[in-house]
């Protein structure tokens, strides 16, 4: 089967250029997981105080629920913490499985897509191959996203199918199967925990419109907004590692609505996949400096993305 092109940093960086990326910090990954949930506990706080404030509370929530699924992407690239079995702990029980994923089972998924990346054997391929599409088609799309029907879709019609070994139309059977419905117990035990919680402090009601209904509505469809950022409509993609992916230009509004934890930097990810994701930024300017930096992708915003998503 053939491999993605690869680049080693020697050929791109000098060797002092390239040592502050090989450096893992013991404590940066973890204090991003702290953020995440400190941002969806205010966000819930104020919410419950300010009520006028639920909506707003609905996307930041949802947003961050999406950045428990990027720090669990850290964690399959052993990237939270310098021990590997405090890494995966993390990982799994306080960023994947809360929102309904497996970091076991989502490790070896995401090192194939990383290993095949934009070739026949990428299991993520399926994400990126309909685009363009047309605007009506990417509305439909959001409209099932922000309703609640693709979670519907996602936790119990395709948990049911598997169990019946039967397909549901539309599903990513590839990384639903794998990450998604091997969970199933485990997120349910974490969020009753989390029912519960909020019911003792005389917020039941918040689980329900503050974590169930974000994670309904607003988390699956900025993960629709990043997965067509990442790798829609990249020509040469299947050749060139310099154009395996989309690095996406995200201004602060973005950074808090769409793309947490520089999630945004995709192409350097690709390039070189265990710089740990708070460093993206910095090596997205070295590259940026290179002659090679030239052959990146790089969208001015995530409208012009989507623009270009649906050309067709």
């Amino acid at each position: 089967m053939p491999a993605a092109p690869r680049v080693s940093p020697a050929a791109v960086f000098t060797p002092e250029e390239w040592v502050p990326f090989q450096r893992r910090s013991p404590f940066a990954g973890l204090l991003l997981v702290a953020h995440c949930w400190g941002v969806i506990g205010l966000a819930m706080a104020a919410a419950v105080m300010w009520p006028v404030l639920i909506p707003l509370a609905v996307m930041i929530i949802g947003t961050r629920q999406l950045g428990l699924a990027i720090l669990m992407h850290e964690a399959a690239h052993g990237a939270l913490s310098q021990s590997l079995k405090l890494n995966d702990a993390v990982g799994h029980w306080l960023c994947a499985v809360p929102v309904g994923a497996s970091l076991t089972a989502y490790r070896p998924y995401h090192l194939a897509h990383h290993r095949f990346a934009q070739q026949s054997e990428d299991p993520d391929k399926g994400l990126s191959d309909p685009f363009p599409v047309s605007p009506a088609s990417l509305r439909r799309k959001v409209i099932r996203d922000l309703t609640g029907q693709t979670f519907f879709k996602q936790r119990i019609l395709l948990p049911l199918a598997i169990l019946r070994r039967a397909r549901v139309e539309g599903a990513n059977h590839a990384y639903d199967a794998a990450v998604v419905s091997r969970s199933i117990i485990a997120f349910l035990a974490v969020n009753a925990a989390l029912a519960t919680g909020l019911a003792l402090v005389g917020a039941g009601w918040a689980f329900w419109v503050l974590w169930l209904l974000p994670m309904a509505t607003w988390f699956p469809f900025v993960t629709r907004i990043r997965n067509i950022a990442e790798h829609a409509c990249v020509e040469g993609s299947a050749d060139d590692a310099f154009r395996a992916a989309r690095t996406t230009r995200a201004s602060w509004w973005e950074r808090a609505f769409i793309a947490p934890y520089w999630v945004n930097f995709h192409a350097e990810h690709h390039l070189f996949m265990h710089v740990p994701c708070w460093k993206l930024p910095r090596l997205h300017r070295l590259i940026s400096s290179k002659p090679e930096g030239v052959r990146m992708v790089v969208a001015p915003g995530y409208l012009s993305v989507l623009r270009l998503a649906t050309r067709g």
